[in-house]
């Protein structure tokens, strides 16, 4: 029998990258991202973040201790990576956001973001935990479309905001999604 887990998924705040509309990198918090993490963590039995500087950063301003946990790495954008959105070719940018099985940037795909996101999911339903997450925008979509067996074209539909907080629950046989916080 599976034991309730409550996980809060908490997005890491804002970077250079993310206020100049670039793809991005391996960037650091900037001074508004720092200001927008606010260290109110419940108890959490495990914690983990994503490999790059702006989810450590973030979980190490919350005051806790996380373990690096690659399938909670951002979407691989290839060689987009650190290039301003309107350099980019309409016609390749326009497969990406409709297309979530393609990836014209060389890199990943929605649908395998979201596949990388389930598996990570369906590691944590074992045993009885609370799990504190620091991760990106693009993993907690993937997370909520995992969570309501949405479509992956609905990927780009979601809004998810810089230092907000998404939490979700797994009772026996499924995960459940309340309101961010």
């Amino acid at each position: 029998m599976s034991e309730v887990v409550r996980l809060t998924l908490v997005s890491h705040g804002m970077t250079d990258a993310m206020a100049a509309g670039r793809f991005p990198t391996d960037e650091p918090l900037n001074a508004i991202g720092r200001g927008q993490v606010v260290a109110d963590v419940r108890d959490a039995d495990r914690a983990y973040c994503g490999p790059e500087a702006r989810a450590i950063q973030t979980a190490d301003l919350l005051g806790v201790r996380a373990t690096v946990e690659p399938r909670l790495a951002d979407l691989d954008c290839g060689r987009w990576r650190g290039e301003v959105l309107g350099r980019v070719l309409p016609a390749e940018l326009a497969i990406w956001l409709t297309d979530p099985t393609r990836a014209p940037h060389g890199g990943e795909s929605v649908v395998e973001l979201i596949e990388r996101v389930r598996g990570w999911l369906e590691s944590l339903t074992s045993e009885r935990l609370r799990i504190l997450a620091v991760t990106h925008p693009a993993v907690i979509r993937a997370a909520m479309l995992v969570v309501l067996d949405a479509p992956p074209k609905s990927f780009w539909r979601i809004d998810v905001a810089p230092a907000s907080r998404w939490v979700m629950h797994f009772r026996g046989h499924a995960w459940t999604l309340r309101t961010p916080r």
